[in-house]
């Protein structure tokens, strides 16, 4: 049984990810996190960001944003990105995730999750079902409340780290 707060993958950001064979193996929903997994808290659509919800939409996916903050945040963001959005989106509670992929019209089995935070995004993720990605959070200077949820965190990447690492070793002592 997996544990509810090990992503299905750990990576450095959300811009490395490998979307294209995501789309090969089925993908074609994807629910994002906005602050400090697309850009720094509170800061607005970057040119990075615009190009890689271009991009993935040429490839074919449907996104939304998933956020629990207010919608003034949520929609300045959106209003660059151009894609569905929900805010005040009560992570970890999985009605969010669901209702975000009723509005792509996609499912568990083929839409994946892209946050920074184990406690809110991966664990919410998790409880929907949903494929999980969880990336570094691109800025380390946090509000108190985030950076507490930190040193929590550091403790399941380590012990979720550590156990991927096993598994390799056993796949690979076993052929």
């Amino acid at each position: 049984m997996k544990n509810i707060f090990y992503p299905n993958e750990y990576l450095d950001s959300a811009y490395s990810i490998d979307y294209e064979k995501m789309f090969k193996k089925g993908y074609r929903g994807i629910i994002f996190d906005i602050d400090n997994t697309l850009v720094e808290h509170g800061a607005p659509a970057n040119e990075k960001a615009i190009e890689l919800f271009e991009r993935l939409k040429r490839i074919g996916f449907k996104c939304v944003l998933l956020s629990n903050n207010k919608e003034p945040r949520v929609k300045s963001f959106n209003d660059k990105v151009k894609v569905q959005y929900i805010f005040k989106g009560n992570k970890p509670h999985p009605a969010g995730y669901r209702r975000a992929m009723e509005m792509m019209s996609t499912n568990e089995k083929n839409t994946f999750f892209v946050g920074d935070q184990i406690f809110t995004d991966v664990m919410g993720a998790n409880i929907a079902g949903i494929y999980t990605i969880l990336t570094k959070p691109i800025n380390p200077k946090e509000e108190i409340q985030i950076v507490l949820k930190r040193y929590l965190e550091k403790p399941i990447i380590f012990s979720f780290e550590r156990r991927k690492k096993y598994s390799r070793i056993e796949k690979y002592d076993k052929k």
